[in-house]
């Protein structure tokens, strides 16, 4: 959908809430009618793309969804929000950038409300009374139709050349005809080929006359119903009404403004940006020269839960040196990031309730906290003045010989 590719992707994953990316197209074609309900002509994947990405731009969305989550057992989180346990809800976007999602949760969590306003986000945590809103930094804009032209729709050549070099790595299903939400749609499934991890399938189907996303969908390798899937129920297209992207919290909710901390990010990354650019960066690869770089102990052993490593790369976070090592390949990898201890960090990690709450597990004498879910695993520990983050999409058996074997 025309309006839909023009959102920025940060502005498109704030909708769905973190995410989960979509590819979205639109299509002007016949549609055939089976037992009253609506399913597209078949069409190669190539031509439906084709026309999926022609699609006359429409004024907006009006949209009943449901979300579900199941990354995370559903006895662990009582009460949790509905970005966790799952909801129904409704979803409004229009062409110029706006757009409003609202979650009710069934489970007695507390609804959620997003609303994106050009580079104005809101977030409301019922449960919490908590209004979230940040002003985050103004985009450069492309420069119109002229400038939308000169990229123009890709050939049905083109599109052919692009699926065979995904398909390289991931299995592409043919765009499969489809109802969802009393729309004609096509369906589409991708699947690694190899190195997958826990990761099965993403799935997406769009409404074949609109290119409308209407299900997205990941699936674990093990399980044959999504992990994480946003779809509609019940849609509408044209004008929506101003006064939907007005955010509706309480008076004494408890406000909390995130523009600060994103401006002190973007601060840091131009000034990063200048120093790149005024000096060639130079990249610090491998154990010994990522070692004496960082300047405190890595830990970098040459196979790690029976994976080979892969590479060692100095990086930087929150203005510290660390170390980052891969071990094997593809989604299957494990990642293994590593930081120096902070003194002054001890006493605010001690009263971190979020880390606190997390399952603890032993990790060589030490205690750790694990965040397992249906996709990956993350282990934190602490060990000899370096914090450790292991993560991957493995199962947590695996990602615990990890943490072990450093």
């Amino acid at each position: 959908m025309s309006f839909l590719r023009r959102l920025s992707t940060r502005r498109l994953l704030a909708v769905i809430g973190g995410a989960l990316a979509v590819v979205a197209g639109g299509t002007a074609i016949a549609i055939a009618t089976t037992s009253g309900t609506p399913v597209p002509a078949k069409q190669p994947l190539p031509v439906a793309l084709r026309q999926a990405l022609k699609a006359p731009e429409i004024k907006g969305v009006s949209a009943r969804i449901t979300f579900t989550n199941n990354l995370l057992d559903a006895s662990s989180l009582p009460g949790g929000t509905p970005l966790l346990t799952g909801a129904s809800g409704r979803l409004w976007a229009t062409a110029d950038g706006k757009a409003r999602l609202e979650l009710q949760s069934a489970k007695g969590g507390g609804d959620v409300q997003l609303v994106v306003d050009g580079n104005q986000v809101s977030l409301y945590e019922a449960g919490s009374k908590t209004l979230y809103k940040a002003t985050l930094p103004a985009e450069k804009r492309r420069g119109g139709k002229a400038d939308r032209k000169k990229g123009g729709v890709p050939t049905i050549a083109n599109i052919q050349r692009m699926l065979k070099r995904l398909g390289t790595a991931a299995n592409i299903s043919q765009a499969t005809p489809t109802s969802v939400a009393g729309r004609g749609a096509y369906s589409v499934r991708v699947s690694p080929k190899r190195d997958g991890g826990l990761v099965g399938a993403a799935q997406i189907a769009w409404d074949a006359v609109t290119g409308t996303p209407l299900r997205v969908g990941i699936y674990a390798a093990d399980r044959q119903d999504p992990v994480l899937e946003l779809t509609a129920t019940d849609i509408a297209y044209g004008d929506v009404d101003s006064s939907v992207f007005d955010v509706s919290a309480p008076a004494d909710a408890k406000v909390v403004d995130l523009t600060p901390q994103l401006r002190k990010a973007a601060a840091q990354g131009k000034a990063k940006g200048r120093k790149a650019a005024g000096k060639k960066a130079k990249s610090v690869g491998g154990p010994a020269a990522v070692r004496k770089a960082a300047g405190f102990d890595v830990s970098a052993p040459k196979t790690l839960a029976g994976l080979p490593r892969r590479g060692v790369r100095l990086v930087t976070v929150d203005g510290k040196q660390a170390a980052l090592a891969v071990y094997g390949k593809g989604l299957g990898a494990i990642a293994v990031l590593q930081t120096p201890v902070d003194p002054a960090d001890v006493a605010t990690k001690g009263g971190d309730e979020a880390l606190k709450a997390l399952p603890e597990v032993s990790i060589g004498g030490v205690t750790g906290h694990e965040l397992a879910t249906a996709l990956g695993t993350v282990i934190m520990f602490d060990k000899g003045g370096v914090s450790y983050t292991i993560l991957g999409s493995v199962p947590p058996a695996a990602a615990e010989a990890a943490a072990r074997g450093l």
